[in-house]
């Protein structure tokens, strides 16, 4: 009996070695139109309001006036600053889920620094927000970094559980600190004499925390690509054995790198607090260290990609609250269409690392 020939697939699935910049950048365009198409089909068919107006709206929500201007700025700082912190430990292979908690403690310090040290020269206060709130994050990236560097614990748990501790640290400090008595606030620190606040630049006081998200995009990149330690980083995220084959000290790498991971998260408190909503409590986060992520994987830790990601889905955040309220959608679905379009944004990477072969086509005609 003659032996069945195995029939090719249809279709077949080969990795990609590599794609010009130009065709990610076309590919990611694409998959936001085709969101686009889809969210206005659903719409059309769910509300039967035009999908046009609904994208008209979400963009005055984000960019109508000054005012929304800044406001989506201010969040894409404190997502792309978030996203920075997390880059260099996400490529280490350390998965830090806690960025969450770290911000929260960086907030924490900043918020008591203003409330006790208000008497300070303005200058020398800011200085000890800053080194404080930085510090204060780097000890709380540096508790699992040590267990991990030691004794290999998981990283994911421990800096997820981490974040619940920061949650309760701040609502021990917002019940120690609340004004008025019994509200079970903060409230708004210094709010006659506004020390320890940003200064207004420009007519807005989120200027000083761009300035900031810029720097720290310029020098994470080069830090990355450029510097030595980058250099491990990358080795002991391809593979630890590789590293210590090449004398490189794993432990000290994952201890020096969740440092830096949490100084940064940390300093994201400190723009929160100090140079946006000048009070702390369990949602000064916001959701934020999760969010930030999305920002980190999709980028691939690329600091210019994170910040136009930032802008994204900052823009996405406040359009989606304007069409809530200007198109009578509930909020369900403003935040479907944010999902939508992160979902395509997400499978564009699929035709990025891989190319589809149809029957018959050699690989490198696919």
């Amino acid at each position: 009996m003659a032996k069945a020939v195995k029939k090719e697939p249809f279709i077949r699935l080969a990795k990609r070695d590599t794609m010009p910049t130009a065709k990610k950048v076309a590919v990611r365009l694409i998959s936001i139109l085709a969101a686009l198409i889809v969210c206005g089909l659903l719409i059309f068919a769910i509300t039967g309001l035009n999908p046009l107006e609904v994208y008209s709206t979400m963009i005055s929500g984000a960019f109508g006036t000054k005012t929304r201007i800044w406001s989506t700025v201010k969040e894409m700082t404190m997502l792309a600053c978030i996203a920075i912190g997390l880059a260099p430990a996400f490529k280490m292979r350390f998965w830090n889920i806690g960025a969450e908690g770290q911000v929260l403690i960086g907030g924490i310090v900043t918020a008591g620094c203003m409330i006790y040290l208000k008497a300070l020269p303005p200058v020398a206060l800011f200085a000890v927000m800053l080194v404080g709130s930085t510090l204060a994050g780097a000890l709380w990236g540096l508790l699992p970094a040590v267990f991990k560097a030691k004794w290999n614990t998981n990283e994911t748990l421990f800096t997820l559980m981490m974040n619940y501790v920061a949650i309760q640290l701040t609502s021990f400090f917002v019940a120690k600190w609340e004004n008025p008595y019994g509200s079970n606030t903060v409230g708004i620190i210094n709010q006659n004499s506004q020390e320890g606040w940003f200064p207004s630049v420009m007519g807005t006081r989120y200027f000083i925390s761009v300035v900031l998200v810029l720097l720290l995009a310029v020098l994470m990149f080069v830090y990355l690509k450029y510097t030595k330690h980058g250099y491990e980083i990358s080795v002991v995220g391809e593979s630890e054995n590789t590293a210590r084959y090449a004398g490189i000290s794993v432990g000290w790498v994952v201890i020096r790198t969740m440092l830096l991971s949490g100084a940064l998260c940390g300093m994201a408190g400190f723009m929160a607090v100090a140079g946006a909503s000048h009070t702390i409590s369990t949602s000064t986060a916001g959701g934020r260290g999760f969010t930030a992520i999305i920002v980190a994987w999709l980028a691939k830790f690329d600091s210019a990609t994170m910040l136009l990601i930032s802008l994204l889905l900052a823009f996405l955040q406040s359009g989606a609250g304007e069409i809530a309220s200007k198109c009578k959608l509930n909020s369900y679905a403003s935040e479907m269409i944010t999902g939508i379009i992160l979902f395509f944004i997400l499978g564009s990477e699929f035709f990025i690392n891989f190319k589809l072969i149809l029957r018959g086509k050699k690989e490198k005609e696919g």
